[in-house]
């Protein structure tokens, strides 16, 4: 059985040996991504955000520079002196909020099941919709069928119908150890515990901030399966409750004039 390779964000980021945390460095582009992916409405004028990068080590010029540098690459927009994220990264906010609080519903037992049918496309649109499908939270069983656990409130979409086969289907045998199959379960709850422990050590903000932009990835590779279905003491809800504190703790500190507009 093949188990599909979609968990590869942070076993780069995790030493399997020690349990440390080895973090991406943070730049000024990393830095206001994070502030405004976080941010509802995310947006915000850039007076705000030059206050609001200072604690994590970015100067105003070096803020500008990047800020302009992101507008040209199509990361944000500008209405006058107010900055946004395009409306490619907001899709991704859309991702990761749901990665944050994901919608679910009781299990009965049933599974989602796309079966790929097309013919004659090219390496790039295979990707694509690899990538796609991953995105949906459904894992390679064998090459071109794909399935999760019927547990996501959520429909798929319907331009799959095109490329694929919707189906709902009961595997026979052992729910628990399909789903091992099928995601790295123990990988990504060792490097959930690590992450939990890098953050809960954190004190300085450039470190906290770096630790959570970490634990964003990582819960988008989450699979979201039901209970009945994961190992003893699972970490997911405790890297949720986490980063959803911290949320919080960033909303306090950044400046709030624009929301009241």
């Amino acid at each position: 059985m093949k188990r599909v390779v979609q968990y590869v964000t942070m076993r780069r980021n995790v030493s399997e040996q020690s349990g440390e945390v080895d973090l991406r460095p943070l730049s000024a582009r990393s830095v206001v991504l994070s502030l405004l992916l976080g941010a509802h409405p995310p947006e915000m004028p850039v007076k705000d955000l030059v206050r609001a990068v200072e604690p994590f080590g970015v100067g105003g010029s070096t803020l500008r520079a990047a800020l302009s540098r992101m507008v040209g690459a199509g990361d944000l927009r500008r209405a006058d002196t107010v900055y946004g994220l395009s409306d490619r990264l907001l899709a991704r906010q859309r991702r990761q909020d749901d990665s944050v609080h994901p919608r679910t519903r009781a299990w009965s037992g049933d599974w989602e099941m796309v079966v790929i049918t097309a013919t004659g496309r090219g390496p790039a649109e295979r990707a694509d919709l690899r990538a796609r499908l991953a995105a949906l939270r459904l894992a390679e069983l064998r090459e071109g069928v794909w399935l999760r656990p019927a547990n996501l409130a959520r429909p798929l979409p319907d331009d799959l119908d095109g490329v694929a086969r919707r189906c709902t289907a009961r595997p026979a045998g052992s729910g628990p150890e399909l789903a091992a199959a099928l995601w790295p379960l123990d990988d990504w709850a060792a490097d959930a515990r690590a992450l939990l422990a890098h953050v809960t050590r954190a004190d300085r903000p450039a470190d906290r901030l770096t630790g959570f932009a970490a634990v964003v990835r990582h819960l988008l590779a989450d699979p979201v399966l039901p209970p009945e279905l994961l190992p003893p003491d699972w970490p997911g809800d405790e890297l949720r409750s986490a980063y959803a504190d911290y949320q919080r703790e960033l909303a306090d500190t950044v400046p709030q004039d624009h929301l009241r507009r």
